[in-house]
């Protein structure tokens, strides 16, 4: 099944691959790119971005730029996420990653999607589960995004300091929930989401 996609895939003229960052985070949005990358992309420096060190990633993301036929990235705030919830916003960056592609002029054949749910799109769109992993546009896209938002972390880290958004770039880890238990949210939180510790998680520290 999986070589037959892939023969499917390299018959056709354009393929973008999209992904996002940022789903489970407490604050801040959701971002997701999409890439159309050209036949003779050195893919080995490609990777599920989560699976990537930042260093290599930063590297990747400076050739992906460099080199792809066309990307793009969009940011879905806090406040949509909290209004449609994060699976839409998720969608919805999606969707407006390929619409900047298109609305530049490409004509993308089939738009490839990362995980098992796919955006609303005028093309042909395929979700691929752990495409990431798998498919070089998704890779891209993946590392494009993962960029992006921990770069839009750091700058929120520098106007609220006291979450340390810079090192855990707004998941849920114990030091962001202590901060919270301290400060309260900040006006980038998602106030959808679970703001405090599952009971179940402190006792599992406690014994």
């Amino acid at each position: 099944m999986q070589i037959e996609l892939f023969e499917q895939f390299d018959k056709l003229k354009v393929v973008c691959g999209t992904d996002e960052a940022g789903r489970g985070p407490l604050a801040g949005p959701v971002v997701a790119a999409a890439v159309i990358l050209p036949n003779d992309f050195p893919i080995e420096i490609l990777n599920d971005s989560k699976k990537m060190n930042q260093k290599d990633r930063i590297k990747a993301e400076k050739v992906i730029k460099e080199k792809a036929v066309a990307w793009s990235v969009t940011a879905v705030s806090h406040k949509t996420i909290d209004k449609i919830n994060i699976l839409n916003a998720s969608l919805l960056a999606m969707k407006k990653c390929y619409e900047k592609i298109r609305d530049k002029g490409f004509e993308v054949s089939i738009l490839l999607c990362d995980g098992n749910k796919t955006p609303d799109v005028d093309c042909p769109v395929e979700a691929i589960v752990k495409g990431d992993g798998k498919i070089p546009e998704i890779m891209a896209a993946s590392i494009l995004a993962k960029n992006h938002r921990d770069r839009l972390m750091v700058m929120a880290h520098e106007k609220w300091p006291q979450y340390g958004f810079n090192r855990h770039n707004g998941y849920p880890t114990k030091e962001h929930y202590e901060a919270l238990g301290k400060y309260g949210p900040c006006p980038i939180h998602r106030l959808s989401f679970r703001l405090t510790e599952k009971k179940e998680e402190r006792e599992k520290e406690l014994f």
